[in-house]
C-alpha cells in the first residue's frame, strides 16, 4: 500500500462528480476510487491510502468526490454491504458505520485496473496481435481469442482511458499505413465509453466491444489498401465495401462464433436506423452505436485522397443522424468523449495551437498541452494550459494536417 498526502493534480475528468459522505473515508484503508474536490481536481489517486487522521479531516474539510459512474458504483456496493449485514443480523450500530471495502466493488468500472507504465507500448503490442488476428483470423478457437484481445484492450483502457484515447486517436490521425486496426481499436474504445452512458444490460457490453473489433473482419486488407491508394474506388472495391458488413458476419458463422447478438450487430452495423434506442431491438441499438463510433473515427483519418477533419467536425458527424437531428447514440459518444477529445487539437483563445491530453469535467474545458505558439512558431516544450481561464479557453478544433509540428507522443503522455 501508498501512503498518500493531500495534492491538487491538474487533472480534469469528463463527468460531473458526486459528493461522498465522509464516512466513507477511512484511515489505513486504500480508496477504491479516486478522490477529487468539488472542481473535479484530483486529490487521491485510486489505490492510495489515507494514512493519518490529520489528513483525512484535511479532506472531509475540503469536500471528497467521485466521478458520477463511480459514485454509483459506490452506492450498489453500499447497498449490497447494508443487505448482507441486515441479513446475518448485524448490530443497528454496526449497520449504521458500514461501508465497503475496495474488494466488494465492482471490476465493471474499472476498479483494481492496473497502473501502466509504458502505455505507448502497451498498446503498440495490443495492435500488432489485434491486426494478426484480423488479417489472419484462426480457423480454430477464434472467438476465444478475440475474447482474450477484447478482456486484454478492456484492462488497458480502463487503467486509463485518457492515455488510451490520446493514444487511438493521435494514431489515427497520424499514420496512414496501420489503418484498419486503429480504427478497429478507436470504434471499440469509443463504443465501450459512449454504452456506459446508456442504460444496456451489462451483458450487451462484451457482445458490443467484440462486434466494434470484427465489424469489418472481411475487408480488412482492403481497408488498409484504400487508406494508401492515391486513386479512386474501383466498381470491384465498391462491391466488396457495400457488402462486407454481411460477409463479415457470415465469416466468423464459419470460424465458429455462435453468439447471435455479435452476429447480428455486425451485420447490421450500416443498416441501423435513427430513432430511440429502446424502439429497436437489441442487435440494431448495439448497430446503431457501432454505426456512430464508425463514422465518427472515419472522419478523423486521414487517406491519400483527403484529409482528416478536425475532431469537432467528426463528433458533429457522430452526433446528427441522417436527417440532421441529435441522435441518441452520438450523444452518447459525446458525453463520453466530449468535444475535444484526447489525442485532438485545438485553437486557444490566445492562438496557440495545442493537443488535447485528457478530458475535462466540462465537456469544452479538457487538458490541453500548447505545441505552437501565438505567433505560429513550434514551442521547444509542450506547455500545459488551463482552458477554463479566459486567455486559454478553446475557440476551436484544428484538422491534424494544420498542425506543422511533429508530436512526442511519449512526452505528452507524460505531461497529461
Amino acid at each position: 500500500m501508498v501512503a498518500t498526502r493531500l495534492v491538487a493534480a491538474p487533472y480534469l475528468h469528463s463527468m460531473a462528480v458526486i459528493q461522498l459522505p465522509p464516512t466513507a473515508l477511512r484511515v489505513g484503508h486504500p480508496v477504491p476510487f479516486a478522490l477529487r474536490d468539488a472542481s473535479g481536481h484530483l486529490l487521491v489517486p485510486r489505490g492510495g491510502v489515507v494514512d493519518t487522521e490529520m489528513l483525512r479531516q484535511q479532506l472531509i474539510s475540503r469536500g471528497i468526490y467521485v466521478d458520477e459512474i463511480d459514485s454509483g458504483v459506490f452506492k450498489k456496493a453500499m447497498a449490497g454491504k447494508l443487505d448482507s449485514m441486515v441479513r446475518q443480523n448485524a448490530l443497528l450500530g454496526q449497520i449504521a458505520q458500514a461501508q465497503p471495502d475496495a474488494a466488494e466493488m465492482p471490476q465493471a468500472a474499472g476498479l483494481g485496473a492496473k497502473k501502466l507504465t509504458d502505455p505507448i507500448a502497451d498498446w503498440n503490442s495490443l495492435m500488432l496481435r489485434a491486426s494478426a488476428l484480423l488479417r489472419d483470423p484462426p480457423q480454430a478457437d477464434f472467438a476465444a481469442r478475440v475474447a482474450k484481445l477484447d478482456r486484454d484492450a478492456l484492462e488497458l483502457l480502463d487503467a486509463d482511458p485518457d492515455a488510451a484515447l490520446l493514444m487511438l486517436i493521435h494514431s489515427t490521425t497520424s499514420d496512414v499505413h496501420q489503418y484498419s486496426v486503429t480504427h478497429a481499436l478507436l470504434v471499440y474504445a469509443v463504443c465501450e465509453l459512449a454504452a456506459r452512458h446508456l442504460s444496456w444490460p451489462a451483458d450487451w457490453r462484451p457482445t458490443l466491444r467484440r462486434a466494434a473489433l470484427t465489424m469489418n473482419i472481411s475487408m480488412t486488407t482492403l481497408q488498409d489498401q484504400l487508406a494508401l491508394q492515391d486513386s479512386g474506388v474501383t466498381p470491384r472495391q465498391r462491391e466488396v465495401i457495400d457488402g462486407h458488413a454481411l460477409r463479415s458476419a457470415a465469416q466468423m458463422r464459419e470460424l465458429g462464433v455462435t453468439d447471435e447478438l455479435w452476429l447480428h450487430a455486425v451485420e447490421h452495423h450500416h443498416a441501423s436506423q435513427p430513432g430511440p434506442l429502446a424502439e429497436l431491438p437489441a442487435m440494431l441499438q448495439l448497430a446503431r452505436l457501432i454505426q456512430r463510433a464508425d463514422i465518427f473515427a472515419a472522419r478523423l483519418s486521414p487517406r491519400k485522397l483527403r484529409q482528416a477533419m478536425a475532431a469537432t467536425a467528426a463528433a458533429k458527424a457522430a452526433y446528427l443522424d441522417e436527417n440532421q437531428q441529435a441522435d441518441e447514440a452520438g450523444a452518447a459518444i459525446i458525453k463520453a468523449l466530449g468535444i475535444y477529445p484526447p489525442g485532438s487539437c485545438v485553437r486557444l483563445a490566445s492562438n496557440e495551437v495545442g493537443v488535447v491530453l485528457r478530458r475535462g469535467r466540462r465537456a469544452n474545458e479538457p487538458l490541453v498541452a500548447s505545441v505552437v505558439s501565438r505567433v505560429g512558431t513550434p514551442l521547444g516544450e509542450p506547455a500545459i494550459r488551463d482552458t477554463r481561464v479566459k486567455p486559454h479557453e478553446i475557440v476551436g478544433g484544428v484538422a491534424p494536417h494544420d498542425v506543422k509540428v511533429r508530436l512526442n507522443l511519449a512526452k505528452l503522455m507524460q505531461l497529461g
